[in-house]
């Protein structure tokens, strides 16, 4: 893949039409909406719609317009720098670059155990395989994928198409569940509960850690910076905000409509239990497919994403950057296989953890944007922007700082 990624930058930089550039936005777009929406964000939906019910509404608002200011930003100061996340932060502080890194890798490994835990459950619904065997077949058939030399195109147009799945049947579940939308609505502005937790591992996993990245440094990849690009990368980040909270929103009210009618949700795999119960055994084998397919694109997102943090510091790493990521997989197959966790819990834990993560990246960027204008190309930083941002931020550095001890409580 990365001989892939160096050929497409040179070409997509190079040539005078615009219908690669659109493809490239096309694929930042959906590689950061379905690392996003993975198994850890259908699972992280249903656990806490059980838990919360109609109130997590409110979660599901606070973590939409969180994750619009973040990205707004993320994606404003690395398209216009045309540099990635860490080179950035070296240039602001030396080293800090390779401290995100650090944390960068760290939390999209915990998170890709947890993606190869959500393909178990999706082959578990399909084929009602046992989890270990399910996740290490996922695991070597995302390592087949990034062996292929083109395994950057397949994975721009497969994102692509299994978004449009997802949506689609999620769509389709939660009108035939029947969900009371107008308590859904209420409660999303006038809660009965609100849980710090809750809203710092939603912010964590569509925002935090790799996911904050994966879309802004595919652009880099293909070439789409520079203040003359503003326009076009700011709809896009939006966009694809917008794409999960669509994904969100349908998938909150499938499963509100299971759970409000007194369905109690089986605990190993809560998710393809609602689907089953509100679609039958159809619904159950279509979630158990698109649950696979959207674990192995978040798996190659992660996968991607943490790499392009470490490939930078070092020409040899660049060049064995295809062996990197398959290394990455391996990695996060074997932890899989010998932590004594369920995939519910992992998938949990890790949008959590990177919730965690957010405000150090996040902080850097916003740094860049408020005092490094260099950096920026001499581009003037919206004020507007830049307020919201420090806002955003000091928001997931509270949120964070809440969610402590409910990770610790999760883990235990």
């Amino acid at each position: 893949m990365a001989d892939e990624s160096t050929t497409r930058t040179s070409g997509e930089t190079s040539t005078a039409g615009g219908v690669l550039k659109r493809g490239a936005l096309l694929g930042a777009i959906f590689l950061m909406a379905t690392s996003a929406i993975g198994p850890g964000f259908i699972t992280q939906t249903t656990t806490f719609t059980v838990q919360l019910g109609a109130a997590f509404a409110f979660a599901i608002l606070v973590s939409i317009l969180v994750d619009i200011a973040v990205q707004l930003n993320v994606w404003r100061v690395i398209g216009v720098s045309g540099m990635r996340a860490q080179d950035l932060g070296n240039r602001v502080l030396p080293g800090v670059g390779y401290v995100m890194a650090a944390l960068v890798v760290f939390g999209g490994l915990v998170f890709n155990i947890g993606n190869i835990a959500g393909t178990s459950l999706g082959l578990d619904a399909l084929f009602g395989l046992e989890v270990k065997i399910g996740g290490t077949v996922s695991a070597l058939i995302a390592i087949g994928i990034f062996l292929s030399k083109r395994a950057g195109l397949a994975m721009d147009r497969l994102v692509v198409v299994l978004g449009a799945v997802m949506i689609a049947l999620t769509a389709y579940v939660a009108i035939v569940s029947g969900p009371p939308v107008g308590e859904a609505l209420t409660q999303a502005v006038v809660p009965d509960t609100v849980d710090f937790l809750t809203i710092t591992t939603l912010i964590g996993g569509t925002v935090g850690g790799y996911i904050t990245y994966a879309g802004a440094h595919r652009l880099v990849d293909s070439g789409v910076t520079g203040p003359e690009q503003v326009a076009r990368v700011s709809r896009s980040s939006v966009t694809a905000l917008l794409v999960t909270g669509v994904m969100r929103a349908l998938l909150f009210l499938a499963i509100l409509g299971v759970v409000a009618g007194g369905v109690v949700l089986a605990e190993g795999n809560p998710a393809a239990d609602a689907f089953s119960h509100a679609a039958g055994e159809v619904g159950l084998r279509l979630f158990g497919m698109v649950l696979w397919a959207a674990g192995i694109t978040s798996v190659l997102g992660a996968s991607y994403t943490s790499v392009s943090f470490l490939v930078t510091f070092s020409p040899a790493l660049q060049r064995r950057r295809n062996w990197l990521v398959i290394a990455f997989i391996v990695v996060s197959g074997i932890a899989f296989v010998l932590l004594n966790q369920t995939p519910t819990t992992l998938l949990i834990l890790a949008g959590a953890l990177n919730g965690l993560i957010l405000p150090v990246g996040f902080g850097v960027l916003m740094w860049v944007a408020a005092r490094r204008r260099d950096l920026l190309g001499g581009y003037r930083y919206p004020r507007w922007l830049l307020v919201l941002g420090v806002l955003a931020w000091l928001l997931t550095l509270y949120l964070g700082w809440n969610s402590l001890s409910g990770i610790a409580e999760l883990w235990s």
